[in-house]
Order: C-alpha cells, then structure tokens, then sequence
C-alpha cells in the first residue's frame, strides 16, 4: 500500500490533474473515490487536524446542495462536519494526504508541498 492517500473524484479536473502529478513522480497513491466510500466523521476530523483546517473552510460553497440546504446558516464545526457526511459532494477535492500532512489540491501542484 502506498503512504500517499488521495481523495479523488474522477470527474474533477483538479483531481485528475494531482494523480497526474503523483504519478509523474512514480507515486501510486491509495486512491479513494470519496463519493462511492464517503469518509467518516471522525475521519473528517484527522483530515482537517493534518490539513490545519477548520470544517467551514473543507466546504464546496459553489454545490447545489450547500445552496439549497446551507447557504446563510450559521453552523458549528460539528453541524458542517454532519452537512460533509450527509453530502460528500461538499467535501473540497482533492485532498491528498502523506504521513501527518495534507493538502488541498487547489491548484494541484499543492501536491509537490508533501515532498
């Protein structure tokens, strides 16, 4: 198994793009397509612990779910963290984590960051 996970949407271009870059580098991550697993709670919170984010900052605001379920809603870090697990869709991508560090591939080249 690989040290590198990635949280992946296939049809994300930005995701695309950071799988690209870590195979460039001979990487061959561990490869889950959150929306088929979604991650659990308690996984949110290691992902956002090693990305040193807080839930609100992980969130997709530009989805129509978070337009139709959460836009103008004040939540706390656990009502944001519930909305990610209800809809996976919310979760930002891709995020790519190696050891005790993540990022956020946006731009993908963050990925370069874990190396």
């Amino acid at each position: 198994m690989s040290d590198i996970r990635i949280y992946h949407n296939p049809r994300c271009g930005k995701s695309r793009s950071a799988c690209a870059l870590l195979a460039e580098k001979g990487v061959t991550p561990e490869v889950i397509e959150y929306l088929k697993t979604p991650p659990s709670k308690d996984e949110l919170r290691g992902l956002l612990a090693k990305l040193g984010m807080k839930p609100e900052a992980l969130l997709r605001k530009g989805e129509a779910v978070f337009k139709e379920h959460y836009a103008g809603k004040q939540l706390d870090d656990e009502g944001w963290l519930d909305a990610m697990v209800a809809h996976p869709i919310l979760i930002e991508r891709p995020i790519i984590v190696r050891g005790d560090k993540a990022v956020v591939g946006r731009p993908p080249e963050r990925v370069n960051e874990l190396f």
